[in-house]
């Protein structure tokens, strides 16, 4: 190659380096230079502040607009939230229209058992135990509870799905209900689960694949 070109070529790459390469060096620098791990006490800065200030009423707040006063309206009469319509009688109450206890009503797959696992572990099993035994921390804790029932009794045993869902929802006795807290679907998953530990203490060999016994 022409040693013009090459002298060319290495003066271009110097010029290059001269006004691309410093100024990319001190954006590195900078960048650095703002991560030292110091408390500032100054205010941060927003680029757009336009959500800081917005005309709206917090809860339970006054609102003059309205003849009542409440800022808080409750639903237009005749609407229903959507998923709450409650059309299917024996998800929502665990009874068919007739007022029988039904049995679950949504397909019970291996989604819907770990759900149920990650549910109960939450709400339930302080109470009755991880495995539905009724000994959970706040039954032997010393606290002074009526003492929760097992799971794995004849009476309980016996009883249909919608009973349970009925139970977990509204309560029985000294038991609130976690409707509020729980929602519908979430309220089967937890069924499905104390299902699951009713069997496993009393399974057989016959409850075991073939193939895994």
């Amino acid at each position: 190659m022409d040693s013009s070109i090459l002298e060319e070529t290495s003066t271009t790459m110097n010029r290059y380096k001269q006004h691309i390469g410093l100024p990319s060096l001190l954006l590195v620098a900078l960048v650095f230079a703002g991560c030292q791990g110091k408390i500032t006490e100054n205010r941060p800065i927003h680029i757009n502040p336009n959500m800081d200030k917005q005309e709206r009423f917090e809860a339970q707040e006054a609102n003059p607009f309205f003849a009542d006063g409440r800022a808080m309206r409750l639903p237009v009469k005749g609407t229903i939230a959507r998923g709450f319509l409650k059309d299917d009688t024996a998800l929502w109450t665990g009874k068919s229209e007739s007022g029988d206890w039904t049995q679950i009503p949504v397909p019970v797959t291996m989604e819907l058992l770990e759900r149920g696992q990650d549910r109960y572990k939450i709400f339930c099993s302080v109470c009755h135990g991880l495995s539905g035994d009724g000994k959970g921390i706040i039954m032997t804790g010393g606290y002074g509870f009526v003492p929760a029932p097992t799971y794995h009794s004849d009476l309980l045993r016996s009883q249909p799905d919608g009973y349970f869902y009925d139970v977990l929802t509204n309560g029985v006795r000294t038991m609130m209900g976690y409707g509020s807290q729980v929602p519908v679907n979430d309220r089967w998953a937890i069924v499905a689960y104390v299902r699951a530990l009713q069997r496993s203490q009393y399974a057989d060999v016959n409850d075991v694949p073939e193939n895994e016994r």
